[in-house]
């Protein structure tokens, strides 16, 4: 199919209404069938229990081009599992997993001419949601609930492509210890937004968020999680209960033992170690890697050896080998790659 005439090259991190999406609804005990729609509107009741009690969560992943030509979606069942984990702690009934994978593949399909050409800088971001739909004014959970899954083509998700950040230490918590942090629910989002206008309106690209308890571990940003690696190429991951587990962060993880040959280590990091690294980024769907330069704490900046032009040689090495396998140009792990037949 012939691609939309879009100038690939200047898409931003923003919405743009594509011609279907994918929606079912569980009503009675039961998911309906579902299917592909055109209309993006959806009209709700003013009492539904998503705006009274935040009953919705969301999921994030990308279809691509690859180099010769197909179309591809990487570990679209991750997603389906942590979704159906996330629906699970908020008391909403999980969509069935092969189910999701299939309207993933289904709404990416009749989109197809929305996938961004290889070499565009450019992806098809799908967005499946869940929220609780009929009308609830006790706090209990909804009966009702609506399954939807949109996409847009979208550019960079930081401006300037991977060029380091500039991180401060946040203030405010982002999840708290038992609670919603390891699932993506729409409230955890919502608790950073204060942070997150704070940070930019000081000149900070994002936040780095510590833990609640003690305020001296580093868990993660709004929306992202972070990796470090020493001055001996171990690659370290922050460890907590309410870090979202992302699954770029996972697959990051294959990446650096499986094929760069890294040590890594998966464990509670401090702040006083961040002198200590030689490397730091922040890794999710919308950026796969993004290089932070520096970390601002209170006044006290702390600057990674990697500098502030570009990519550190590990960092570097996982970006280029992870979005190699996304793009088709590294064989990839069985199971990661889902093409669009």
């Amino acid at each position: 199919m012939e691609k939309k005439n879009i100038d690939w090259g200047s898409l931003g991190f923003e919405y743009t209404k594509t011609d279907k999406r994918f929606e079912a609804n569980f009503k009675d005990g039961k998911w309906d069938e579902g299917g592909l729609i055109d209309d993006e509107m959806i009209v709700i009741n003013e009492c539904a229990c998503v705006f009274q009690y935040a009953q919705t969560i969301f999921e994030g992943l990308k279809a691509y081009t690859t180099e010769d030509g197909r179309t591809v979606v990487f570990r679209p069942d991750l997603n389906a599992e942590r979704m159906a984990d996330s629906a699970r702690t908020l008391v909403m009934p999980p969509f069935p997993e092969d189910r999701f994978v299939d309207a993933v593949l289904q709404t990416v399909k009749a989109n197809i001419a929305w996938v961004p050409p290889y070499g565009s800088g450019a992806t098809l971001y799908v967005r499946p949601f869940m929220i609780g739909y009929d009308p609830i004014i006790g706090v209990v959970p909804a009966n009702e609930y609506k399954f939807r899954i949109f996409t847009t083509p979208v550019g960079p998700y930081f401006k300037g492509g991977a060029k380091p950040v500039t991180l401060c230490v946040s203030d405010y918590n982002r999840a708290a210890p038992a609670g919603t942090g390891h699932i993506k629910a729409g409230l955890n989002y919502a608790m950073s937004l204060r942070a997150h206008e704070a940070a930019h309106a000081a000149g900070f690209d994002e936040n780095m968020f510590l833990d609640p308890a003690t305020g001296t571990k580093i868990e993660e940003t709004g929306g992202a999680n972070f990796l470090f690696v020493t001055p001996e190429k171990q690659v370290v991951i922050p460890k907590s209960g309410s870090i979202l587990p992302s699954i770029t962060r996972r697959s990051l993880v294959h990446v650096a033992k499986e094929y760069l040959g890294l040590e890594v280590v998966e464990r509670e990091v401090y702040l006083e170690e961040l002198k200590d690294f030689a490397e730091c980024g922040l890794c999710g769907t919308a950026a796969v890697i993004c290089p932070v330069g520096k970390v601002v704490d209170h006044g006290k900046e702390i600057a990674f050896p990697s500098g502030m032009e570009g990519m550190g040689p590990v960092t570097k090495e996982l970006y280029d080998t992870l979005t190699g396998i996304q793009m088709g140009r590294i064989d990839p792990p069985e199971g990661w790659i889902y093409e669009i037949k």
